[in-house]
């Protein structure tokens, strides 16, 4: 969960983005700041545009690009009314600006048509970098990104990330569908609470799941066969970094690098970091460092003792004692 006002709260209450008179650009600029909402601790992404036109005059809300090259679009809706509102469907807007996106076929391309006028709409964000041209920093950020991340092959695909307050049952049955025929979309729930006078952002992830008869419609009646997959440990159920201490994997005072980078942090016993006064998530702390959208905070954290990675000490671990159930799975999310 995200506070946007950090009062102290007494009482939650659920309430909507209407009622809020927040609107579809409000949840695009949380967002925009806040990705790493629709990341995981896995996975770097890089924001390159806003509002980005197409060829057919469509503008598609968030652009980004992940640690593996390839484009994401993100899609946003405020709640069902809106997405049942449209003379388009949600799923195959985003499918449209997607294929646009599978145009571009080089970084300098992206730069070029995407993340300079991103930059350039949002200078005041880029003020260490001022005495350079937009194009310049955009150029500077994306090789940043590449380079550290290994990128070899980019937009080899596209992914898409749909995003509401609620979702009506034909958008996920047709998201369910393409998502077992090997097409990357996903849809996130974004719920806002009310504590006193700050607001809280939710965020669930709801497609893809592991089976997805439930959200076909009218397709698959209940009680027909289904058959059982055997879970395998996903990306996002891996252990956290409160494991890792549980564990004794790494211990509250070790100092943490940012892989390729000079700066340091201490690691505090709840497992977040502590930067001179300040105390931080692995995750914000890694983002200022790299002034990426969201970091892939395992790979890029580096314990000094060891000069091993987190995610390499993990890797070690879990290696070492998965066939003694050392492991306790109860901190596997």
């Amino acid at each position: 969960m995200y506070i946007l006002n950090r009062n102290q709260p007494s009482k939650i209450e659920a309430t909507t983005f209407s009622d809020l008179h927040m609107k579809e650009k409000d949840i695009e600029e949380i967002l925009r700041k806040n990705v790493d909402m629709l990341c995981d601790d896995e996975e770097s992404m890089l924001i390159v545009g806003q509002q980005v036109r197409n060829v057919s005059n469509g503008r598609s809300d968030l652009t980004a690009i992940d640690n593996n090259g390839d484009i994401v679009l993100i899609e946003i809706k405020r709640d069902k009314a809106d997405i049942i509102g449209r003379k388009e469907s949600f799923e195959f807007q985003a499918i449209r600006y997607a294929a646009s996106c599978a145009t571009i076929k080089s970084t300098d391309e992206l730069i070029q048509n995407v993340f300079s006028p991103y930059v350039e709409k949002h200078r005041d964000e880029f003020e260490q970098q001022y005495e350079l041209t937009s194009s310049e920093i955009a150029k500077r950020q994306l090789n940043d990104f590449v380079e550290m991340n290994n990128i070899t092959i980019f937009n080899a695909r596209q992914r898409i990330i749909l995003v509401a307050s609620e979702f009506d049952e034909q958008t996920l049955s047709a998201v369910a569908w393409l998502n077992s025929n090997q097409v990357d979309i996903s849809c996130y729930q974004i719920y806002p609470y009310k504590i006193n006078d700050a607001i809280l952002i939710d965020m669930k992830k709801i497609l893809p799941i592991v089976e997805y008869d439930d959200f076909y419609v009218n397709v698959v009646e209940k009680g027909n066969i289904q058959k059982k997959q055997k879970k395998d440990i996903s990306r996002r159920s891996l252990p956290k970094i409160d494991a890792l201490i549980e564990w004794g994997v790494v211990n509250e005072g070790d100092i943490i690098v940012a892989k390729g980078c000079t700066e340091e942090a201490q690691l505090q016993a709840n497992g977040q970091v502590k930067i001179e006064n300040d105390i931080m998530s692995l995750q914000q702390w890694l983002k200022k460092v790299f002034s990426w959208s969201s970091v892939e905070t395992y790979k890029f954290s580096v314990h000094k003792k060891t000069g091993k990675t987190l995610s390499e000490l993990r890797q070690e671990y879990m290696e070492q004692n998965i066939d003694s159930n050392i492991i306790n799975t109860q901190n596997i999310e």
